[in-house]
């Protein structure tokens, strides 16, 4: 059983985020039938998708048709977002029964060149995490930018405890001195029910021209398994470009994916402490996280 599964319904996305690794695959969207197919292989290992990988799923034109396989499948849905479409997709986010989690990416805003304001930006966010928390989703609020020149967390705090309170006052909840300053652990704050803001610090993207972080362990295919938008199955959400390729969901099993020689690899060299896969050693997240 694996925890989750990340599937990439597209790799496009309608920013360009200073802090994200990017892809040089050919963009795509994945149609709702090849997502069926993955869907059906994977619900028999896990009971919870993320749609996410690398591209702003928001964008997809098929998204309820690819919602509505979810619920047909009793799947929990996790959507992470930049929100800069949440007003346009909130109707059919709100309308699917399998919505679990919306992850935003505040720290998006302050990776762009942006023709809005942060308020226009942050409001229909918020008026969509206080209906949608309301119907029992959770909302995360990302500030993954500690240690990094986060010069706007004080102020997008503000103007979501303002939203969350009516009147601007600050919430005794959160710590606004604190933002940035967590050290290497991820940390959720409560601002209402269902409603959390996230604190974590910037990672450095696995990439082959990286310098090696040589990480002793990670979560890949331990508790989860990414999905490419051309079906390449890779141990994990970061694999940006697909480089450790474990086979194909479209044309294989999940059985077949998990037992290759690559992934059982994978799996024994971090249940001794080391990274076999030249990508993994090259991964910031995983040293960050698990040292």
């Amino acid at each position: 059983m694996l925890k989750k599964a990340y599937v990439e319904i597209t790799n496009i996305c309608n920013l360009s985020c200073s802090f994200c690794h990017g892809a040089s695959r050919a963009p795509a969207f994945m149609e709702p039938e090849d997502f069926r197919t993955a869907a059906n292989k994977l619900r028999p290992f896990t009971g919870y998708i993320y749609l996410h990988l690398l591209g702003e799923p928001l964008l997809h034109p098929k998204l309820e048709e690819i919602l509505g396989i979810c619920s047909e499948l009793d799947f929990k849905v996790t959507v992470v977002t930049n929100g800069t479409l949440i007003e346009k997709a909130a109707n059919t986010l709100l309308s699917c029964e399998c919505l679990y989690k919306v992850g935003f990416s505040l720290h998006s805003f302050e990776a762009n060149n942006k023709n809005i304001t942060l308020e226009e930006y942050l409001e229909p966010i918020c008026r969509f995490a206080r209906v949608s928390s309301e119907k029992g989703v959770i909302n995360v609020f990302r500030l993954w930018n500690g240690g990094a020149q986060n010069f706007l967390n004080e102020k997008i705090l503000r103007i979501i405890e303002s939203f969350e309170t009516g009147d601007g006052s600050a919430s005794q909840k959160t710590n606004s001195a604190n933002i940035g300053k967590t050290g290497s652990e991820t940390q959720n704050r409560p601002l209402s029910q269902n409603i959390y803001l996230e604190f974590a610090d910037r990672f450095s993207w696995p990439d082959m021209g990286a310098n090696e972080e040589n990480p002793r362990f990670c979560m890949g295919l331990r508790d989860q398994i990414g999905v490419l938008v051309d079906g390449t199955a890779v141990p994990c959400c970061l694999d940006a470009e697909g480089q450790i390729k474990l086979g194909n969901i479209f044309s294989e099993s999940v059985e077949s994916i998990l037992g290759c020689a690559r992934a059982k690899n994978i799996v024994k060299g971090f249940s001794e402490g080391q990274a076999c896969e030249e990508l993994c050693r090259r991964c910031g997240f995983a040293k960050q996280r698990f040292g």
